[in-house]
């Protein structure tokens, strides 16, 4: 998986140490939502939607047309947001630690031929909805979310925690 260039920098001041990124998950569907885009990862062989790190000052939005044209080789449309929560943290073979929040996004299919571009996916298809290949939790629920009718936003959160911050006092 290639590394952000600003990610690399961080890494030569904080080395291992665990670093909070921003993320998207594009989840492409066809016209109809009849089909999702999925990329088989060089790294694992998993079978995911389109993923990337959001760069600096980079808004989620383009983060993820630019990670289906780098990653897929196609043109796309954001038309809502389908959750924000967060991912790992996730150690690296190289020892790297990450966590994640993500912004899990529906995009619509404009343009292009789907093929395999930056190195990091071997394989590029449209499946049917019906017949999704095998991939982990998140990534069957974003799609699911995607295909559902149009719903708010779902949000990730940890109910112990909110209430918590609910006992501050007012400062």
């Amino acid at each position: 998986m290639a590394i952000p260039r600003f990610v690399a920098d961080l890494r030569e001041h904080v080395g291992h140490a665990p670093l909070w990124l921003s993320g998207v998950t594009a989840v492409i569907t066809n016209d109809e939502a009849t089909e999702v885009l999925l990329v088989k990862r060089s790294d694992n062989g998993h079978w995911t939607p389109v993923t990337g790190i959001i760069d600096p000052d980079e808004e989620p939005a383009n983060a993820a047309i630019r990670e289906a044209i780098e990653e897929a080789g196609i043109m796309c449309e954001p038309t809502r947001v389908l959750s924000i929560g967060t991912v790992g943290p996730v150690t690296y073979p190289n020892g790297d630690v990450s966590s994640y929040l993500d912004i899990s996004l529906h995009m619509r299919y404009i343009s292009g031929t789907p093929r395999p571009i930056d190195g990091e996916n071997s394989e590029v298809h449209w499946f049917p909805i019906d017949a999704l290949p095998e991939m982990n939790e998140r990534f069957k629920h974003a799609i699911s979310v995607a295909l559902a009718d149009p719903q708010p936003t779902l949000f990730s959160f940890d109910p112990a925690a909110a209430e918590a911050a609910a006992e501050i006092p007012d400062l």
